[in-house]
C-alpha cells in the first residue's frame, strides 16, 4: 500500500514537472528574445490615434508584454486626463490598473524635452512612480547635467533620442560627446529608422555606441536616405535585419525594443504583430 501510494505520488510529481518544462519550452520559442534579456514590446506612439487603454488592447494582441508611454496621449477608459506628469494620483491608479489587467509592464516613457529644472524633475518624479525604467529624452544641451543628477537621484536610466538630421542628436557622435562626463545611468535610445532616414548605416551606429545603449526605437523602412520612408514589415525593407540582431547579441545588449510602427496609422496593429513575428522567427 505504501509503495502504491509512493509511485502514484511520483507519476503525479513527473507529469507536473514535465508539463512545466513543455510549458517552458514553449514560452521560450514563443518569446525567445528573453533568454536574451530583450524585452520586445511597442512605443504606444504606434497606436497615437488611439487612447492608452485602446494602445494596450492592440499592444496585447500582437502578443508583446511592454510598453513605451509618450507624453500626451489620452488615457481613456473612462478617463479624459493625458499621460504625462500632471496625471492624477487617479489618473495614475487607472493606468497601473489598465496594465495590471493586461499583464503588460511600463518599460520606458518618451520621448520627452522639458524647459526647466523643475519640469525634468517633475518627469523623473512621475518616472519613478509609474516604475519605468528608462526615460528617453532630448534635451537642451544645458540640461544634460540636470539630466544627468536626476538619473542618480532617482537611480532611473535616460536615454538620448536621435530624430533624423537636423536634429541635435542624430548622430552617434553627438550623443557620446553628450554622454561623456556624465552618469553612466545615462546612454543612447537608439532609432535604427532615423538613422536610416539620416543615411547612416545602423549597424556602424550600433558599434560606436557600444555599451551605451539603452534603449531600441525598432523600424524597418522601404527606402535608404530618406526621411519620407516609411514602415515596412521588418526584415522586408532596407533595415539589415539579421546584422543588427547580430550586434545587438554581440554587445550583450538588454532592454527594450519598441516597435514604432509609423505608417498605416488606422490599421497597424497586424503590421507590428507580424513584425514581432518576423524577428522572433530568426531569433
Amino acid at each position: 500500500m505504501i509503495k502504491s501510494t509512493f509511485l502514484n505520488l511520483l507519476i503525479v510529481w513527473s507529469l507536473t514537472v514535465l508539463t512545466s518544462c513543455s510549458s517552458t519550452r514553449d514560452l521560450s520559442r514563443a518569446n525567445p528574445e528573453e533568454k536574451l534579456g530583450w524585452k520586445l514590446g511597442s512605443q504606444a506612439y504606434t497606436f497615437r490615434l488611439f487612447t492608452f487603454a485602446e494602445a494596450l488592447d492592440k499592444i496585447d494582441s500582437c502578443e508583446l508584454r511592454y510598453v513605451e508611454a509618450y507624453p500626451g496621449q489620452i488615457i481613456g477608459a473612462g478617463s479624459q486626463e493625458k499621460m504625462g506628469y500632471g496625471l492624477s494620483e487617479s489618473g495614475r491608479k487607472l493606468v497601473k490598473d489598465l496594465l495590471k489587467k493586461k499583464n503588460i509592464t511600463l518599460y520606458a516613457f518618451g520621448v520627452v524635452g522639458a524647459n526647466t529644472e523643475e519640469e525634468w524633475e517633475k518627469i523623473f518624479q512621475f518616472a519613478k512612480d509609474m516604475e519605468v525604467k528608462v526615460v528617453n529624452v532630448e534635451p537642451a544641451e544645458e540640461h544634460l547635467d540636470i539630466i544627468s543628477r536626476l538619473c542618480d537621484k532617482y537611480d532611473i536610466k535616460a536615454a538620448l533620442h536621435n530624430h533624423p538630421q537636423p536634429s541635435k542628436y542624430w548622430t552617434p557622435d553627438v550623443v557620446l560627446a553628450s554622454l561623456d562626463g556624465r552618469s553612466k545611468r545615462m546612454g543612447a535610445a537608439a532609432d535604427v529608422g532615423h538613422w536610416m532616414r539620416s543615411g547612416l548605416d545602423p549597424v556602424a551606429c550600433l558599434k560606436q555606441l557600444e555599451g551605451r545603449v539603452f534603449h531600441l526605437h525598432f523600424k524597418d523602412l522601404n527606402t535608404f536616405g530618406d526621411k519620407k520612408a516609411h514602415d515596412v514589415h521588418w526584415g522586408t525593407g532596407k533595415l539589415p535585419l539579421q546584422e543588427v540582431v547580430n550586434e545587438l547579441k554581440r554587445q550583450k545588449f538588454s532592454g527594450m525594443l519598441s516597435a514604432e510602427y509609423e505608417y498605416n496609422w488606422q490599421n497597424n496593429k497586424d503590421d507590428v504583430k507580424q513584425s514581432a513575428t518576423n524577428l522572433r522567427a530568426i531569433l
